[in-house]
């Protein structure tokens, strides 16, 4: 097909023949949003499966799935009218527990042809708590304590018989570490997890079938202390969920001659002390490689709640990325230093070869001072060291129940050779999802960052910061950035599981807890929370789950948790005298811009926003998102009732913060922005509201002001009001404060939790609190992804990008973008490119999905090839790929 090019034409075309061919497949299929789960924790699961085709407008018809039970059919759903290809429930009879189970799903495509079915295999874990018949067990020895030796649990058994099927459920109040004849179970880390132990504990399921020989086999567990009861936040605060760490384990065996065996573990089991001398979450990991485990000590049967259990949700933590030492630094004052070139989350991996005795010990920093030496004060009281005392022996060494943020290790007692040491990066096992790559180095750099910032910190639980101690589930992070976590990776499940925490862990009177798990106060033993209910913070227990049904379509987040998120609504209704939030401790808009925070000020003016202005615009927000939750659960009489509040909460924020011509009482960026965003000034008064936000902005030399809540509504304001000039050049400023400003001025890998962690003169920001690697500014991202990638989402019946919208916009000099995000349904993308004039979009809709295109207003005259109709700027598209392109 030739495109003839004139200026001020728009022409339109397919990548592809303009006939149908080929057929619909099914690329991939989900069970509970996992591949392949064994240990699902419901008798009535969902099914999800990707679809692909070569063809074009291609959308599903209808469906078809069987479940069988090895040769019995168990469910046959029939051919089903339907074009649901995300979360379909199961309808059969309830699935037994401890099965494995064979799936099938066939589909039909909107032209009447059958895809080949594809097939797949799931397993459930325990579905009722009688299942367990493990005893809980503790290793009884003295020496076990949260600041002494890690004990190892043993269990000799003998399998008489050829084994079939051997399954391990497992978990632990505190970490595990299991193995069985010496082979390590799983590739899964510090599990199982950060929960609220003593209302929420997940467990995990193995497959042991192929570890499990005929005759004698030993299984063995390490326990580490773990989240459970090391040191955790501040004041010495130990064992918190208990004071001795406990293991249930529960393996069962099928033989081929139809018989079963079960191995708990109970008194039978024996431990002794491992070579863990010590280890700690802030403090690190101490090991006596010389010490061989002797099992000489009988274990100890406790007691503990069976009916906290759940089967594990979300992804394991595991090893991720391997990084190499960049270069080996030597200080003036005769440190040797490993530069990884990149701040990561995890340990290192070392190969050592010293003499029996040796002792090596490595810290660990983020970054070094002015003087090329580590800097450790920002890591506050923790110490952030491996040490190994090594046998002699050849050996491949790392860390167990610990993990590090860093960037430099400083090594001791070891003479240095590079390839022995791999930085090994840990996190929540998330599959990638989104993708963006722009004509700007430093705008891929800043991406870069914001993706090995969530990587750090989505470790079980979305942390603030994973290197001082404190390394915390704060809600405020999490909730600015959890629609940018959204797009980097698949985050269902993660935020799934942590919200169960949220819910578990929420006050009685509806208060949510400023960290999740919550470890400042004291509420399972009776205290009232009084570290909760701030705006922006407590408000992640109704943002979060909208934004996972928007992202994932996943309604049954929205059900789970909508319970906890009217009660928090309530609470703050509460709060609220008369519909207006004026007491109360806020954060309000943390950390945002002050005249001292740094040397090479661009205004003598601190950006302080009123805390209750901020308080009442967030009041607005969780209003107009339950609005929209209720409707979309079909609970009429509670939006109905929450519109006619949202109404009053306008007023009153109107009353007390906004003059008659609309000047707020904070004259900052983030008030004019939160209340632009959340609507609180009247449509006649906008445009004059504008006007002061983009003053502001100039009076600072186009360099943002905002702190945590304001900062991620910044440049969407922008871009929805006409003003992406500002919006692009408030992006592309690299100088303090800014976003590149860390980048271009000193290198930074990760998001910081300060525009000035680093001065512009190389010194620190105040040590009590300063992180370099803190992602909450990195919420930017989501107006990245779908301004300048152009990547959004219908909400409600389009929530999943089941109907998508590409509205790409151009500004900040540049001269492509290249995004792309893994949906639910499978892989949209956009590729732009601004040449000579010439503006060309190259688009991707997945198959049973549709999507609005918005192109940018160039030409006017337009004409559309095959058929497509074009209004506007707008064209209507169904799956496949197309190309656009204006002069």
């Amino acid at each position: 097909m030739k495109i003839l090019l004139q200026k001020g034409l728009f022409v339109l075309f397919f990548i592809g023949p303009s006939v149908l061919f080929g057929q619909i497949s099914i690329q991939r299929i989900f069970v509970e949003n996992q591949i392949n789960p064994q240990g699902i924790g419901t008798a009535t699961p969902r099914f999800s499966w990707k679809l692909a085709s070569n063809q074009r407008n291609v959308t599903q018809k209808a469906y078809s799935i069987q479940v069988k039970e090895g040769t019995k059919l168990v469910w046959n759903s029939g051919k089903v009218s339907s074009n649901q290809s995300i979360f379909v429930p199961y309808s059969g009879p309830k699935l037994k527990s401890n099965q494995k189970y064979q799936l099938a799903v066939q589909v039909w495509d909107n032209l009447g042809k059958p895809c080949v079915a594809l097939k797949t295999e799931f397993a459930t874990a325990f579905l009722q708590v009688t299942d367990w018949k493990a005893k809980w067990i503790s290793s009884g020895i003295a020496a076990d304590t949260v600041d002494g030796r890690i004990p190892h649990l043993n269990k000799s058994f003998v399998a008489t018989k050829t084994v079939k099927l051997a399954r391990l459920f497992i978990t632990a109040r505190g970490l595990y570490e299991a193995s069985i004849n010496g082979k390590r179970i799983g590739d899964a880390y510090l599990t199982p997890g950060w929960t609220s132990y003593n209302k929420h504990l997940q467990y995990q399921v193995y497959d042991l079938t192929a570890e499990i020989r005929k005759g004698a086999n030993e299984l063995d567990v390490l326990l580490g202390s773990g989240w459970f009861r090391t040191r955790i936040a501040w004041e010495n605060n130990k064992n918190f969920y208990g004071t001795q760490t406990a293991l249930l384990s529960q393996l069962e065996i099928s033989y081929t001659d139809g018989s079963t065996e079960t191995i708990v573990s109970d008194g039978s089991w024996r431990s002794g002390l491992s070579s863990i001398l010590a280890s700690e979450i802030y403090d690190g990991e101490k090991q006596d490689l010389r010490i061989k485990t002797a099992f000489v000590s009988p274990v100890v049967e406790t007691k503990a709640s069976y009916d906290v259990l759940r089967a594990q949700i979300n992804e394991p933590i595991r090893k991720q990325e391997q990084v190499a030492v960049k270069q080996v630094l030597r200080t003036r004052s005769g440190k040797v230093i490993l530069d990884f070139g990149q701040n990561i989350v995890g340990w290192v991996k070392f190969k050592a070869k010293g003499h029996s005795g040796q002792l090596v010990k490595f810290s660990h920093v983020e970054m070094l001072d002015k003087l090329g030496e580590p800097y450790f004060a920002n890591l506050r009281s923790a110490k952030a060291q491996a040490s190994y005392i090594l046998s002699g022996q050849p050996e491949i060494i790392e860390p167990h129940f610990t993990f590090f943020g860093f960037r430099y290790v400083q090594v001791e007692g070891y003479d240095v050779v590079p390839e022995d040491f791999t930085g090994i990066a840990l996190h929540s096992d998330m599959a990638s999802s989104g993708s963006f790559e722009t004509s700007n180095p430093l705008l891929n750099q800043l991406q870069s960052n914001i993706r090995w910032g969530q990587k750090g910190n989505f470790l079980d639980v979305p942390t603030d910061c994973p290197q001082r101690d404190e390394r915390l589930g704060w809600t405020g992070d999490a909730e600015v950035f959890s629609r940018t976590a959204a797009f980097n990776f698949n985050v269902n499940q993660f935020f799934a599981k942590w919200l169960v925490d949220v819910k578990a862990d929420q006050a009685p009177n509806g208060a949510v807890p400023f960290v999740i798990p919550d470890v400042l106060t004291r509420t399972s033993i009776g205290k009232e929370n009084t570290q909760a209910g701030a705006a922006g913070w407590s408000d992640a227990s109704i943002i979060i789950p909208y934004n996972v049904y928007t992202t994932y379509g996943d309604k049954q987040v929205l059900e789970n948790q909508y319970e906890s998120m009217k009660a928090y609504l309530n609470y703050v209704r509460g709060a609220a005298k008369n519909d207006l939030w004026n007491m109360g401790f806020q954060f309000a808009d943390w950390l945002s811009y002050r005249v001292d925070d740094s040397k090479g000020m661009i205004g003598q003016k601190s950006a302080v926003t009123d805390n209750y202005l901020v308080a009442q615009c967030f009041f607005a927000y969780n209003t107009q998102l339950m609005i929209k939750t209720a409707r979309i659960l079909g609970k009429t009489e509670d939006y109905k009732e929450w519109e006619r509040l949202l109404d009053r909460i306008k007023l009153q924020f109107q009353k007390e913060f906004m003059t008659a011509n609309g000047r707020l009482i904070s004259e900052t960026q983030t008030a004019y922005i939160l209340a632009l965003q959340f609507d609180m000034i009247p449509g006649s008064l906008r445009e004059a509201s504008l006007a002061r936000l983009v003053t502001n902005i100039e009076s600072y030399k186009y360099h943002l002001t905002t702190g945590f809540l304001g900062t991620p509504f910044l440049n969407p304001v922008l871009t929805r009001f006409g003003r992406n000039d500002v919006a692009f050049k408030l992006l592309l400023q690299d100088t303090y404060p800014s976003w590149l400003y860390p980048i271009k001025a000193h290198g930074a890998t990760t998001i910081w939790e300060r525009w000035d962690s680093m001065k512009p003169d190389s010194t620190f920001q105040d040590p009590g609190m300063t992180s370099f690697n803190h992602y909450a500014y990195g919420a930017v991202g989501d107006w990245m992804y779908r301004t300048i990638g152009g990547i959004d989402t219908e909400e409600f019946d389009g929530a999943a990008y089941k109907e998508s919208v590409i509205k790409p916009e151009l500004g900040g000099g540049l001269s492509f973008a290249k995004t792309s995000l893994e949906t639910p349904y499978g892989k949209i993308s956009t590729d732009w490119r601004l040449d000579s004039g010439v503006f060309t979009l190259t688009v991707n809709v997945p198959v049973n999905t549709s999507a609005s295109v918005i192109l940018p207003d160039f030409g006017k005259n337009k004409r559309a090839m095959d058929g497509l109709e074009i209004t506007g700027n707008r064209v209507r598209i169904g799956s496949g790929t197309y190309q656009f392109t204006i002069n």
